[in-house]
Formats: C-alpha cells, structure tokens, sequence
C-alpha cells in the first residue's frame, strides 16, 4: 500500500474516539502487522499454516492477553483494546486476526469470568505467555442450533469422562488449551451444558482432521475426538449444567471481535484499491480520475466507516457494561456483509491482476466469506435483532 494511501486510511473520524493510549497501542500493532505479519501472508495461506514464529511473536508482543490483568501476567488493557488489535491485523492477514481474536474475544473473557481463583492462577500466565487456546462448541449436528450438542460427560467420581467429537474449531491444530462444551445430563437438554478445561495432553484427547477451506486458510480448522478422556474435577469452569450461559455470553462478545476482524478486511481491500486506482493508468490517466471509479470507491469508504462506528460502539457499550447483545449482533452481521462487498468491489477496481494471486485482494475476497458463517450466522444475528425490536 501506498504512504499516500495508508495516510487517506488513518483520516477516518472514528479515529477522534480514539484516547491517545489507544492510539499507541493500534500504531504498535500496525506497525507489527505490516513488517512481521504481511511478508509471509501469501506462503501462510498457501501452504494452510500458520509460522510457529509469528505465533511466539504475537506473545511477546502481549497480543494473546490484551485484557488479562498484569497480576496473571497480562497488559491489562480492556475490551476495546482486544478490538483495535483484532482490525489492524486483519487489514494485513484474517487468517492472524482470528487468532487472536478467539484468545482474547472468546477464551479469555470466559476464563477470566467464569473461572476460580485457582484456575485463573493456573492457565492464565500460560495463556499469556505461550499456550494457544481453542473455543469447544460446534458438532456435525450442533451449528447455529449450538445447544443440540451430543458429546457426554460423566461423572465418574474422581474425574469426569468425556466422550464424542467437536468440528470446526478454530485454532485446533496449534491449541495446548480447550474450552469445550459437553453434556452431562441429556435428558435436561440445555440445561445439562458444562464447560470445561481440556489440556491437549489429556488421555483420550485427539486433535483429528483439518479443514482444507476457502479462506482464512491459515488459520486451523479442526476436528476434535474425545474417547473417554479424562478431566479432572478441578476442570469444570462455572458451574456443572450452567455451560450455556458461558456460551451465550462469551459469543455476544466473541461477535464484536468478528465484526472488527470484517472491518479490518474491508479497510485492507479498500486501501489496496485506493492504492491501485492511484497509479493504475488508461486512456492518458489514472483510473482514479475516472468518476465510475470514484463513485466506487466512495461507497467502499462509507459502509467501512458505517462499519466501523457499529463495531466500536458494541465494544465501548460492552467496556461500560452497558447491554450490547442487539448493537454486537448488527456490528456482525453488517460488517460481514460490508467486508465480502468491499473485497468484491476491489477485485473489480484492480481488474485482471484482481483476479490472480499475485495481488492480496483475491485472498481477501477469499477470507470475507467466513464472516457471514461463524460465531453465529448472518440469519441468526436477524433472530436476535429482530427479538429485541420485538421486546
């Protein structure tokens, strides 16, 4: 990108809501982005894997415990600032953003709330320093109906066994730590959901099959097999039968994080089409100067900005514990929309080399289409904003 275009990107007014301390911290983690992250994008999504090496830098940056507090080794930082990290990595690579977005979003919001002071002190020093952490929901027959979950647990007096499979889990293959959801009493349907903390080292634990998958590919998406694995008591997070509130709350905020992840894909497509319609030149002129192009370009800019607003304004509510369900489910389900229109419209203002993997917004047309799919549907982000319209 362009120094004329990354300059155009940084001018939005968003950025006024921005308090200086957080304007250090986005500037900190663009500039890793571009020079640690963005030369080995291509060859991550390629192969589908993500370097070891920028996962250890990603920890020492402290990007894996944003909002743990400094006691457990964390920056102690809020919400918000989890979001602005989760946007700037995701102008460079999604694939790196969600990373780190389910780390903080979703793993360590429900380890922070939910767990005992024992528990906090055991896992979240690691989770700051070195241990990859996955979100345990999703089965064959368990997706936006997230409680039709069948992995079972008992209770077999001095640990729990747990029995069944997950699919689609994020962060599968690189995880040492599992937030996983299994049902200890059928019978009662949601209400017998239990959460617990599965170490990759467990007996009967095995991380099976990776997805081979449009976009996002390097970041890992994997099959989870439990055979009689076993959990010590100690384990449980929450309270046993109590896991579907730890669900529910951890992915209204998890959506934000997604929504930011959206944002930061559109800004990335829209500041590689700035760039390209600066220097690209037909008929005598860069086309730039053509008012189609313009026209394009301006409404890119608009619903990204739109975007934007939405998503920090689900996440400042969120940081002042202020109800943020309905605002996280719209900051969602309109930055995905907002994400795929912009990296197809940016294929479109790069033309023919749009269209090759020799230029980034193929892969970020590629990685957009997830948005509108995970931590909730675009249809399920409808039924809820629709049921507090409703009252």
């Amino acid at each position: 990108m362009s120094t004329t275009a990354a300059a155009a990107a940084e001018t939005h007014p968003a950025l006024t809501q921005l308090s200086d301390e957080e304007l250090m911290f986005r500037d900190s983690v663009r500039k890793f982005a571009r020079e640690q992250i963005a030369p080995h994008v291509r060859e991550m999504d390629e192969a589908g894997v993500f370097r070891k090496d920028i996962l250890k830098k990603l920890f020492e940056m402290g990007l894996m415990g944003i909002d743990i507090p400094e006691e457990y080794g964390g920056q102690g930082g809020r919400f918000f600032s989890s979001i602005l990290a989760i946007e700037e990595i995701a102008k460079v690579d999604p694939s790196a953003s969600v990373i780190v977005d389910v780390q903080n979003t979703l793993f360590n919001n429900a380890i922070q709330r939910w767990a005992t002071e024992e528990q906090k002190k055991k896992y979240l020093p690691r989770l700051c320093q070195d241990t990859l952490a996955s979100y345990c929901l999703s089965e064959a027959g368990s997706g936006s109906d997230a409680f039709a979950l069948q992995t079972r647990a008992v209770d077999k007096g001095d640990h729990w066994s747990i029995t069944g499979r997950k699919l689609w889990i994020t962060n599968a293959a690189e995880a040492g730590l599992y937030l996983l959801f299994a049902n200890v009493n059928p019978e009662a349907g949601y209400k017998g959901i239990t959460a617990y903390l599965v170490e990759r080292e467990f007996p009967g634990f095995q991380v099976g099959k990776k997805e081979d998958k449009l976009g996002i590919r390097a970041s890992s998406t994997c099959e989870l097999i439990l055979d009689d694995c076993r959990v010590p008591k100690s384990n449980v997070i929450g309270d046993v039968g109590k896991g579907y509130k730890i669900a529910i709350e951890t992915l209204n905020e998890g959506r934000i994080g997604i929504g930011a992840q959206m944002v930061g894909l559109a800004q990335g497509a829209l500041d590689h089409a700035l760039a390209y319609a600066r220097q690209r030149k037909q008929f005598g002129k860069t086309i730039g100067e053509f008012q189609g192009v313009q026209f394009e370009l301006a409404e890119m800019a608009v619903q990204v900005e739109a975007a934007r607003l939405m998503v920090y304004n689900a996440a400042r509510l969120r940081d002042n514990d202020q109800p943020f369900v309905t605002e996280a489910a719209m900051a969602k389900y309109f930055a995905s929309q907002v994400a795929e229109v912009v990296a197809s419209k940016a294929v479109e203002v790069l033309g023919g080399v749009g269209f090759t993997k020799d230029y980034p917004v193929e892969k970020l047309y590629r990685d957009a289409k997830i948005g509108r799919i995970y931590e909730g549907t675009s249809n399920m982000q409808r039924v809820t904003i629709a049921k507090a319209m409703l009252g």
